[in-house]
């Protein structure tokens, strides 16, 4: 279960997001608690919501500054890869789960650097492409399906900044707080249209 809105109402305005529901994590930035992170994804259920932040175009290029996971029964995850000696106890911990990304092909590079590659990827922004949505941005499919819109005020930050202030870790945390109730509204609808099979392709 989740405390994600499921469907939207017709014709009502969207309910702004401005806080994880379970509130906002620490950053995890010791092999201590990348071990607990891993842990505790790895006795979760279903999916996983994963994102990175980076600081492309400030001075890093497109390396992952701060990578951001929920998993059902987890919760939300912040790990700073610029902290720790490599990713790998995620890895062991996610394999053969499904990872929820959107737009995966802009994240999955700095992904596959800390050594995170998934088995299995469901890709929102390219359901939405699918479906037929006129607008496939995080925001617009939220807006569209979920009936919610995000506080989203960081997108272009300089995330090497340590420490990260509450508001960016606030906004990194939002960004897998809904993917896996909008993998759901979008399989539902995938399904309806008959375009499911297609999508998995």
């Amino acid at each position: 279960m989740t405390d994600a809105p499921e469907t939207a109402a017709p014709d009502a305005p969207p309910r702004l997001i401005a806080t994880p529901a379970g509130g906002v994590p620490r950053l995890t930035d010791t092999r201590a608690g990348l071990e607990a992170c891993a842990a505790a994804l790895a006795a979760g259920t279903g999916p996983v919501a994963i994102d990175a932040e980076r600081a492309s175009g400030i001075r890093y290029g497109q390396r992952a500054m701060l990578v951001q996971l929920k998993r059902e029964g987890a919760g939300i995850w912040l790990v700073d890869p610029e902290a720790l000696d490599g990713l790998a106890p995620l890895q062991e911990a996610l394999a053969g789960v499904e990872w929820i990304l959107h737009a995966a092909s802009q994240d999955l590079p700095c992904l596959a650097e800390q050594g995170l590659r998934p088995d299995r990827l469901f890709d929102t922004e390219l359901a939405a492409r699918v479906s037929g949505l006129p607008h496939v941005g995080l925001a617009a499919v939220l807006e569209e399906l979920l009936g919610v819109t995000l506080a989203k005020e960081h997108s272009a930050a300089d995330w090497s900044v340590r420490p990260l202030p509450e508001a960016m870790l606030t906004y990194a945390a939002l960004d897998v707080e809904l993917l896996v109730p909008l993998r759901e509204a979008l399989i539902a609808r995938l399904e309806a249209d008959g375009k499911l099979a297609w999508a998995e392709q």
